[in-house]
């Protein structure tokens, strides 16, 4: 019996072991990029604005936060109430959303990026590169300059390039996975293998007491 122990805690610790190299390799991945470059925040243009807040002269109802915004050529008003996100011209009317004509535009003059085209994006999907943002949103499909190919999420309505997603950021992304072993917001089987390795991780942990405490395990 204790030889089925000391095969158990042998070979559960390799996969835990496993896990440990993983959590060091992307350590060192961290160590030695800059998380700015992952964002793609050497892409963004810093654009001076000109604003007449006396222009705008109107209320907004249950509002929370509100922040005055360039979309393109005009001043908008973007208002967090308690009801959701809404977005006023300066006459407080309520405006449209972009094209995606006017949010390729939006790219090329806040970006270093050209864009190639563009695709609306209506429903989350797990593990998406654009958890977390309000849809429906806009993917513009650009290349740098080197060639190599970039999304860039356009909010809908404000304008905002609200997240620059390169193969860089991917790697990352995967490499944070490894790291924490937090999967969800990525996939469910990832949660199931996490709750795996944790059980892994305990058994090995018990079989490895008994060993060092030498119990004397009968048949």
């Amino acid at each position: 019996m204790k030889l089925i122990v000391r095969n158990i805690h042998k070979y559960l610790s390799f996969f835990i072991a496993l896990q440990l190299l993983l959590w060091t390799i992307s350590g060192i991945y961290f160590a030695f990029n800059k998380i700015e470059n992952v964002r793609g925040e050497q892409y963004r243009l810093d654009l001076p604005n000109t604003l007449d807040l006396q222009e705008i002269n109107f209320s907004i109802p249950d509002a929370i936060n509100v922040s005055i915004k360039k979309r393109l050529s005009d001043v908008i008003v973007v208002a967090s109430t308690s009801s959701g996100m809404r977005y006023f011209d300066l006459d407080g009317l309520p405006i449209i959303h972009l094209t995606p004509e006017q949010a390729m535009q939006i790219v090329t003059e806040s970006t270093t990026l050209i864009p190639i085209k563009v695709e609306q994006v209506n429903d989350s999907e797990k593990g998406s590169e654009y958890r977390g943002r309000a849809l429906p949103i806009y993917r513009v499909i650009t290349t740098n300059d080197a060639g190599s190919e970039i999304n860039a999420y356009v909010n809908i309505y404000s304008g905002d390039i609200e997240a620059i997603r390169s193969s860089y950021w991917r790697i990352w992304d995967l490499m944070w996975g490894f790291h924490i072993m937090d999967w969800v917001e990525r996939d469910n089987i990832d949660n199931i293998l996490l709750k795996i390795f944790s059980i892994l991780a305990l058994i090995s942990s018990i079989t490895g007491v008994l060993l060092f405490f030498k119990v004397d395990v009968k048949k």
